[in-house]
C-alpha cells in the first residue's frame, strides 16, 4: 500500500548548492539553493526568485559558481540560506567563508568547500525563477582527491537537502558499480 502526499518538490538526493557570486563593487556573496540539477552535459539549472542578492549579482557579471555544500561546512552553509545578502552585506564573511579567484569565471570560489562548477550564465526567467548556467569548469580541492586524482566521495562528504523532514543528511556510502552490476539482468 501507498500514502499519496499529493504535488511536492520532493526527491532524494537534493543537491545543497551553495551559488556564489561578486557584486559590482567586487564583494562576494553566496547562498543556499537547494532546488537544481544538471540538464545535458555542461548545464546546470537552479530555481532562484528574482529577489535574492546573488540572483542581481550573477544578473550583472553574468557569471557565478556552484560549490558542493558539505558536512563540515554545515553551518556556514546552512546560515547563507536562512541570512539574505540584501540585509546582510557581509554575509559571505560571518559564514567564515574565503574567496578564491575563478581562473574561468568572474565569480568566486569559495575555499573552504573542496568542489565547485564554475558557470556562465545561459538565460535567466524572472517569472519561473529558472537559471540555467553553462558548466565552464569544474574544480576540486586536492585534499578530496583520491589516489588517481578523481573526487572522492567519501574525503568530499557532500550533504543533501531531506526536504520532508528539514534535515540535511550526508552521502559517501558504495552500493554498486553504475553501468555494470545490471548487466547481470541482460539476455
Amino acid at each position: 500500500m501507498r500514502k499519496n502526499f499529493g504535488a511536492k518538490p520532493w526527491t532524494y538526493p537534493q543537491p545543497v548548492f551553495i551559488v556564489a557570486t561578486y557584486d559590482a563593487d567586487g564583494r562576494p556573496d553566496a547562498m543556499n539553493a537547494a532546488w537544481g540539477g544538471i540538464d545535458y552535459d555542461d548545464r546546470i539549472n537552479l530555481c532562484l526568485s528574482a529577489g535574492h542578492k546573488t540572483v542581481k549579482n550573477l544578473l550583472d557579471a553574468q557569471a557565478f559558481t556552484v560549490s558542493i555544500g558539505t558536512a563540515d561546512q554545515l553551518v556556514a552553509c546552512d546560515y547563507v540560506g536562512i541570512v539574505s545578502g540584501n540585509k546582510e552585506p557581509d554575509k559571505f564573511a560571518k559564514a567564515g567563508f574565503h574567496a578564491l579567484k575563478s581562473d574561468f569565471v568572474n565569480a568566486p570560489l569559495i575555499a573552504e568547500l573542496p568542489m565547485a562548477l564554475e558557470c556562465e550564465l545561459v538565460s535567466y526567467d524572472n517569472e519561473q525563477c529558472h537559471l540555467v548556467g553553462r558548466i565552464v569548469n569544474v574544480s576540486a580541492d586536492e585534499r578530496i582527491l583520491d589516489g588517481q586524482g578523481k573526487i572522492d566521495p567519501a574525503k568530499l562528504r557532500a550533504i543533501t537537502f531531506d526536504p520532508v523532514h528539514n534535515a540535511y543528511l550526508v552521502l559517501g556510502e558504495k552500493v554498486g558499480n553504475a553501468f555494470c552490476d545490471g548487466k547481470v539482468l541482460k539476455g
